[in-house]
């Protein structure tokens, strides 16, 4: 079995709600790219940009949440649709998707949800808490990374859950959180350096915060 490839289309008066998830520690330019494609493809009316909590699945310790929420409002302020949502910021104990996801329901009860993931998330998306009851509620929208293959049988355990699947078309860009905290831990804080990796705004707050320097 393979994911879908194309979302049905829109219907009038329909409410499309996206939630797109992370630690944002950093947030860089493919979060923005795929934030912006998820809204044109999937035709969402809001998507919301959530920085993860308390996250049980990270076993290194985050940034602190004051600033991975300011840099994740400097990365999408002002995109069409995108609304930084800071809810599991201020949620007690472990932050869990499908707690998020029945908030969002129930607030929006007649609103389609759709969650929008990396590959590499997907790929140990039956570890999540859950995880039947995200399905039911969200379409897993999947946008794959540049080492990853979508083999078939990549999707053979949900073979009965398929219509809950799409693939999100992206073009693949070679960066991530991982790469850029590194990058700053060495001293590289300049072009070619993660200048070209991260929203010039939230390079500005890394430098003044002095960020990831001291890992």
């Amino acid at each position: 079995m393979n994911a879908s490839v194309a979302p049905q289309k829109k219907d009038p008066g329909e409410l499309r709600i996206g939630v797109f998830g992370g630690a944002f520690d950093p947030p860089h330019k493919a979060h923005v790219a795929l934030a912006q494609a998820a809204v044109a493809y999937l035709e969402l009316d809001t998507l919301h940009i959530i920085p993860t909590g308390r996250a049980w699945h990270k076993a290194r310790n985050l940034s602190p949440a004051p600033d991975r929420l300011a840099m994740t409002q400097l990365a999408f302020k002002g995109l069409p649709h995108l609304l930084v949502d800071d809810r599991e910021l201020n949620r007690v104990g472990p932050t869990f998707t499908i707690d998020t996801l029945e908030a969002l329901q129930l607030e929006n009860p007649q609103a389609q949800l759709y969650l929008i993931m990396g590959a590499d998330q997907f790929a140990a998306f039956r570890q999540w808490h859950r995880w039947e009851a995200i399905l039911k509620l969200a379409i897993i929208c999947i946008a794959g990374r540049a080492q990853f293959s979508w083999a078939g049988d990549q999707f053979d355990a949900y073979n009965e859950q398929k219509s809950r699947f799409l693939m999100l078309p992206l073009p693949l860009m070679a960066v991530s959180a991982t790469q850029i905290r590194q990058l700053l831990a060495d001293g590289i804080a300049k072009s070619p350096g993660i200048n070209d990796l991260v929203p010039e705004a939230v390079a500005r707050y890394i430098a003044l915060h002095q960020l990831y320097s001291h890992r």
